[in-house]
């Protein structure tokens, strides 16, 4: 299995990450943190693993939900650096979460936020989750939304001589494999798969489907700012809920 691109310690990158994930109005913030707490069962007394922990503030608010055990996976030393020094209180681990064979011990709910478009062998991958998983374990998480992730040339919208968004320029979508986009610096590796490679994957890991969401703003948002409006075209998210 080839190893993931650890584009979080490039130091710029880092920065402007960093910048991204502090802003409250930020799609994180707004659409795909509430979706991904929205899917957690009850988490008093249960074990939790986060892969792609980042910054570690999910880890900490599984914590404060009552589980008794949090163990947080991420390939990058800078955020886990941060990670480590905000929540001393929460086990984190500097691993590729591409290949789970260093997790040795079952968890009850395994969430991942917005790291599996990162992830090249998807199949792979989800039977790992599955293996980690205690029975009737659940597996929660978010990534681009397909849609964004297709365009080879990267997502772009096709608007007016007023500069208003007309609609989403969707390409490529039938073409998965690897995309190379700028976000934040260039050469951002990402892989796009469709929605029927996804759950096609997760039936076959062995995995129920339970829940899916593709979190658009609230009205409070678009009032705040008018150019929220055009995630009705094309979510930013999908996030899932599947349970083994």
């Amino acid at each position: 299995m080839s190893k993931s691109q650890n584009i979080y310690d490039n130091q710029t990158f880092f920065e402007g990450y960093k910048k991204l994930r502090g802003n409250p109005y930020s799609a994180n913030n707004v659409e795909e943190k509430p979706a991904l707490f929205s899917l957690s069962p009850e988490l008093a007394g249960k074990s939790v693993l986060d892969l792609g922990c980042g910054y570690g503030e999910n880890c900490a608010e599984f914590k404060a939900l009552g589980a008794s055990v949090v163990v947080g996976v991420d390939i990058s030393e800078k955020m886990l650096a941060v990670a480590m020094e905000e929540h001393p209180d929460i086990k984190f681990i500097r691993a590729d979460m591409s290949n789970l064979s260093f997790i040795k011990d079952n968890y009850d709910v395994v969430f991942s936020s917005l790291a599996l478009h990162y992830m090249e062998d998807f199949d792979a991958f989800i039977k790992s989750v599955y293996e980690v998983l205690t029975p009737g374990g659940y597996f929660i998480f978010s990534q681009e939304h397909p849609l964004t992730t297709a365009p080879i040339a990267g997502a772009s919208w096709a608007k007016d001589e007023n500069g208003n968004v007309l609609h989403y320029k969707l390409t490529d979508y039938s073409r998965c494999g690897k995309r190379s986009t700028t976000w934040i610096v260039d050469g951002v590796e990402k892989y796009h798969r469709t929605f029927s490679k996804i759950i096609n994957a997760l039936c076959s890991a062995g995995f129920t489907i339970e829940t899916m969401l593709e979190p658009t703003p609230t009205q409070e948002i678009i009032e705040l700012d008018k150019s929220w409006e055009k995630d009705f075209h094309k979510p930013n998210f999908l996030l899932m809920k599947v349970r083994k």
